[in-house]
């Protein structure tokens, strides 16, 4: 019996997001690993996704602070050495203090290594990269293979941070899982989103342009997800009238469900890369009003694509909420091709096998 691979995950957080879930469904699809999975902040919550995986959380407490800890690179490396994993994956910026102990050697690493690059928070952007985390990311990750999810994170990796081993993977869907509701009619038209509710996901401009719209008498807003600005969120929804007509249900264990109780997809960050949740609504067969940022623009049907505006242009989100629930026609015409460009696109089983290889040491085809 062929033994078990350990694959060692150290995560900025393993609280529910994009990242967390991809790696939760990637790890109940493989077979033949052992997971240990480490927050760099000690949070967990993802782990009941982990439903069947043979996996085992471990309690890092970290010094938090600006600069390096000497402390937190000797507690990283002592878990290293302990565990002896086959792999190390770290995932993004917040990680970089476990891809720094890992280098502590003369040898070059203590463990083969993989760094998977999602995006950016609030203080970072594609138009505005930190020149220090420029620098580090060149310095640490340029002999290290380093996995992106879309082509301007890719263009980032190359260009800016000056890496040469970098590898694009799709995210992939599940299209029986998240597929089309029944046709049927609603009393009030549905927008929904469904995310971290985060600086940088900016559902307060969603919230300024449900406003603006006047679309109150007849259509629902539905924010779905839980995070630090969900309070910060319910007061702007009061203090622009609107608090009767929006529904923050927190977090949602059945996203694919609830998918198919929106009409319409709307999404306003201001930094993504290849967004999970967004793929989720396309498979659903829903039409999808975004702002311009990362992939989101390629990754739309061509029928879609002309539906986002720059960041923060709450008043040509509010035309374009508008434009889609004043026409049923054109919001099924939209959701078809999103639908059909992920059946043709974003196959499930094919981000599946590529993780399977990087997880095993083998060149993705």
């Amino acid at each position: 019996m062929t033994a078990r691979r350990t694959i060692l995950h150290v995560f900025s957080t393993f609280a529910v997001g994009g990242p967390q879930r991809r790696f939760a469904t990637v790890a109940r699809a493989l077979d033949g690993f052992r997971h240990i999975i480490a927050a760099m902040d000690d949070n967990h919550a993802a782990a009941n996704l982990l439903a069947g995986v043979d996996h085992e959380l471990v309690k890092l407490s970290m010094t938090k602070g600006e600069s390096v800890s000497i402390g937190n690179l000797i507690r990283l490396r002592t878990l290293y050495v302990a565990e002896r994993p086959d792999r190390l994956c770290t995932y993004n910026w917040g990680s970089i203090e476990a891809v720094i102990a890992n280098r502590l050697t003369l040898a070059g690493e203590i463990v083969p290594h993989l760094h998977f690059e999602d995006g950016f928070g609030p203080d970072e952007s594609q138009n505005h990269q930190l020149a220090r985390r420029v620098r580090m990311r060149r310095l640490l990750l340029g002999k290290t293979r380093v996995i992106v999810p879309s082509h301007t994170l890719e263009r980032i990796a190359v260009a800016s941070w000056g890496l040469r081993n970098v590898q694009l993977v799709y995210n992939g869907i599940d299209t029986e899982l998240f597929h089309p509701a029944e046709t049927g009619t609603r009393k009030k038209i549905v927008i929904g989103t469904i995310g971290a509710l985060r600086p940088e996901k900016n559902f307060s401009m969603l919230l300024a342009a449900f406003a603006k719209s006047e679309l109150t008498n007849r259509a629902r807003l539905v924010i779905a997800g839980d995070g630090p600005e969900k309070e910060k969120l319910h007061r702007l929804a009061d203090s622009l009238g609107i608090s009767g007509s929006v529904n923050f249900p927190g977090h949602v264990t059945d996203p694919a469900a609830l998918y198919r109780t929106f009409d319409l997809f709307a999404m306003t960050s201001d930094t993504e890369q290849m967004p999970l949740s967004l793929l989720e609504a396309m498979a659903s067969g829903l039409p999808v009003v975004a702002t311009d940022v990362g992939d989101v623009a390629a990754m739309l049907s061509d029928d879609n694509s002309g539906f986002v505006v720059p960041r923060g242009n709450e008043a040509g989100l509010a035309a374009l909420l508008h434009q889609c629930c004043d026409d049923v026609v054109l919001r099924q015409r939209l959701g078809k091709a999103n639908r059909a460009k992920v059946l043709r696109r974003y196959q499930l089983q094919q981000m599946i096998d590529a993780y399977g290889q990087l997880f095993s040491g083998k060149d993705v085809a």
